[in-house]
């Protein structure tokens, strides 16, 4: 296994990095301190190589109009809240806090300088298993509106069984909601086709409702007997029968909150490669692309859009501050944030 490090350009007059993480079955991530990033992940097919996910290959993809428009938050570290929160706003030991609103009325992955559009700190990391690149952030008391100065780590591991694991920590000095997610969208087929085709199983039986704001107010329905029940895989097109939007559903896991188990497996039967989906989380969206614009590529060609990429983002609760039952939705200075998540990659023939 291997780790290299080159300039990626410059953001606020400050140098941004890549790091290139390859392991010995010609696995290949790339990342960026910008954003906390995953820009690119490469596996071998014959004497090629096919990237499994939506990014760009230089820093410019990230701030083009087109992009900057559609906003799709491609392999991101998404922070301070990962989702919505109702109107902006939240009660916490009695104060109201009003947040930036980037999303309609609402509150949207850590508002408009959420933490993906910051510069983070980085360092390559290695142990006797796995390489990877630590990836670190501050963000003061007020960032976007919440309270607390939180200090954030992300760290990016890649070992020889192709698996991507991502840990997130943090603390505050003062209670606080926090929600890291990371936000790749994955193509099995190296965007030959769009996802619908994509076999997708899914851990659970329940998922949050949302309400005329697609927001989640708490309400749990359970998927026996709809569309929305992937207990057993099927292709992820049958959803398309009773919907034109596919999946934008928050799913409460079959698993305890805390334990590391696997809760999604998708598979593309034309190519054989396959991704299984472990996290310490008890819930997650499973989002199928709706919004992604058509007229975004990478610059060597893959065409992204609509369906052509699926996130598997596993996180708190989405309105989390605003839910009674939502787990772990505020961290406090005595307990600390920590998640884990890990992509196991399935290379198929």
């Amino acid at each position: 296994m291997k780790i290299s490090t080159q300039a990626f350009g410059t953001f606020k007059n400050q140098d941004v990095s890549l790091f290139v993480l390859s392991n010995d079955n010609g696995v290949e991530i790339k990342l960026t301190n910008y954003g906390a990033t995953m820009t690119s992940l490469v596996v071998p097919e014959g004497d090629k190589q096919v990237n499994l996910v939506c990014g760009f290959d230089t820093l410019e993809g990230y701030f083009s109009e087109k992009y900057k428009a559609n906003s799709p938050y491609f392999g991101c570290t998404v922070g301070r809240y990962a989702a919505r929160i109702k109107d902006g706003k939240f009660t916490l030991d009695g104060v109201e806090y009003t947040l930036d609103t980037n999303d309609g009325p609402n509150h949207l992955h850590g508002g408009v300088e959420g933490f993906d559009k910051r510069l983070w700190q980085a360092e390559t990391v290695e142990n006797e298993q796995e390489i990877g690149v630590a990836f670190t952030l501050v963000s003061e008391d007020g960032d976007q509106g919440y309270p607390g100065k939180v200090n954030v780590g992300v760290t990016y591991w890649l070992n020889n069984s192709n698996e991507i694991r991502i840990e997130f920590k943090a603390d505050t000095n003062k209670a606080t909601p926090l929600s890291l997610t990371n936000h790749t969208y994955f193509n099995l087929s190296g965007f030959k086709n769009n996802i619908k085709s994509h076999q997708l199983k899914l851990n659970a039986s329940q998922y949050l409702a949302v309400d005329e704001t697609n927001v989640q107010p708490g309400d749990r329905a359970p998927v026996e007997n709809t569309v929305w029940d992937y207990r057993e895989s099927k292709a992820i097109s049958a959803v398309f029968a009773e919907t034109d939007m596919g999946f934008e559903h928050f799913y409460v896991y079959d698993k305890p909150f805390g334990e590391l188990a696997d809760v999604a497996w998708i598979n593309d039967p034309e190519s054989g490669r396959s991704l299984t989906v472990a996290t310490t989380e008890q819930a997650g969206l499973f989002y199928s692309g709706v919004y992604t614009s058509d007229e975004l590529c990478r610059e060597s060609g893959d065409q992204f859009g609509q369906f052509k990429g699926f996130c598997v983002e596993a996180s708190r609760f989405p309105n989390g501050p605003n839910i009674e039952d939502s787990p772990a939705s505020i961290t406090t200075p005595s307990e600390g944030f920590t998640s884990t998540t890990v992509f196991k990659l399935g290379l198929g023939e």
